[in-house]
């Protein structure tokens, strides 16, 4: 499978956790690695070049911090325009169909945190589900998503397996040792159109 990582950091020179993680992909055959900041730095987003991009991959991962519970603001601005009526969902709108959307966050935060006893009140499957009914809306695959939890607490032995976990699960996805139907989001239901796209 080809993967497409749309990464989105407005400060990465400042990032631990972020960085590691891309440091753990460089160089990945298969694996197209995209930095919007870098390049959209007036948020002027191609939509059809982001279009063309994502009909050449199977698997889309949107890699960021967890700000303020969702993404930094170029992945909306990204999805509100990349992913359009006609196109993405609606009447027609069935060109991402059967391929695999994930996210790829890293927070501040413990992992106790994210729990409904915890100081966020909510498990991180439930913060991310605007990103889950994206998927389901553009008939796409929402896949388990991978979450380092305060990695800048870690030591850097920690923090680098970690990375490397994420490695290991993207080049499982890419190698096909991994099926992503095998890592569906606890209690995601295929969209009724993700059977067409596979068939295409």
């Amino acid at each position: 499978m080809k993967i497409l990582i749309l990464h989105a950091h407005p400060r990465l020179s400042a990032s631990i956790v972020q960085r590691a993680m891309l440091r753990a992909l460089d160089g990945l055959e298969g694996v197209s690695l995209v930095d919007l900041y870098a390049e959209y730095p007036d948020l002027a987003i191609d939509v059809a070049r982001e279009q063309h991009r994502l009909l050449a991959h199977d698997v889309i991962v949107l890699q960021h911090p967890f700000y303020w519970y969702s993404s930094p603001a170029i992945i909306k601005e990204w999805q509100d325009l990349v992913l359009e009526n006609g196109w993405a969902y609606g009447p027609g709108g069935t060109r991402l169909a059967g391929r695999f959307l994930m996210s790829a966050v890293s927070t501040g935060g413990s992992e106790q945190a994210y729990h409904h006893e915890g100081r966020n009140r909510f498990e991180m499957e439930e913060l991310l589900s605007p990103f889950n009914q994206t998927a389901w809306l553009c008939s796409m695959a929402w896949l388990a998503p991978f979450v380092i939890h305060a990695g800048r607490r870690m030591p850097p032995a920690a923090l680098s397996t970690a990375a490397e976990s994420y490695r290991d699960l993207i080049v499982g996805l890419r190698d096909g040792s991994i099926d992503p139907l095998a890592r569906l989001a606890p209690g995601y239901s295929l969209p009724p159109a993700f059977s067409e796209g596979i068939r295409r």
